[in-house]
């Protein structure tokens, strides 16, 4: 089982001379490489806990990489996704790029090429596991607040002071700051602009202080 520093990089080409190839060259520089001669056999496989990567080739028996790339963005499944082929075109690259995709590279490409865009894209997965991870915990503490506190923390960042959020809840100010004292802590927050910034990631739905 691999742990959630391991880096995979996944590769999915029916030519198994060519998977073998990158193979050795990803061990070559310390990486684990899975190979598939299918995208079928690679949508059974469980995604990893670390960060990971996709080598697809374009052209694959019964589909192309582009509808494996659909598939996997309709499934949920948000990996980087290298393209390789020996019959590219402008189209088919604009297509795979607005698609998400982080290089398209086409045959014979130099193994530096590849090592760079898997570098890339393994990269890009890590920074987007570690934001997941952080509004995960974010949305954690956020349903830990009562619904007053929601409601006095949408205030608070929308601008309004202590005074003027008891006001609008008609309730007197110490327990306006009370209030405002709990939220505060349970979501780590040192000062009303971090609480902006951590509703904006929550995207909560701003409150009109009105």
């Amino acid at each position: 089982m691999n742990s959630p520093t391991d880096r995979t990089v996944f590769i999915i080409d029916d030519d198994p001379d060519m998977r073998a190839s990158m193979r050795r060259l990803l061990k070559s520089v310390g990486l684990r490489a899975e190979l598939f001669a299918s995208a079928q056999e690679f949508l059974q496989q469980k995604m990893p806990q670390g960060p990971s990567c996709l080598v697809l080739d374009m052209r694959l028996p019964g589909t192309n990489g582009l509808e494996v790339q659909r598939n996997l963005i309709k499934s949920g499944v948000n990996i980087p996704v290298i393209f390789i082929t020996a019959h590219g075109d402008i189209p088919m690259t604009v297509r795979a790029m607005k698609s998400g995709a982080v290089e398209f590279l086409t045959k014979p490409f130099r193994d530096q090429d590849l090592l760079d865009a898997i570098e890339q894209a393994l990269q890009r997965d890590q920074a987007a596991r570690q934001q997941q991870g952080e509004i995960a915990g974010l949305q954690e503490r956020y349903k830990s607040l009562t619904a007053r506190e929601r409601q006095v923390m949408g205030l608070l960042v929308s601008g309004m002071q202590t005074k003027q959020i008891a006001v609008k809840l008609g309730t007197s100010e110490i327990t306006a700051a009370v209030h405002r004292g709990h939220l505060m802590h349970k979501m780590g927050a040192g000062s009303p602009a971090e609480l902006g910034r951590m509703a904006e990631r929550l995207k909560l739905p701003a409150e009109s202080p009105d």
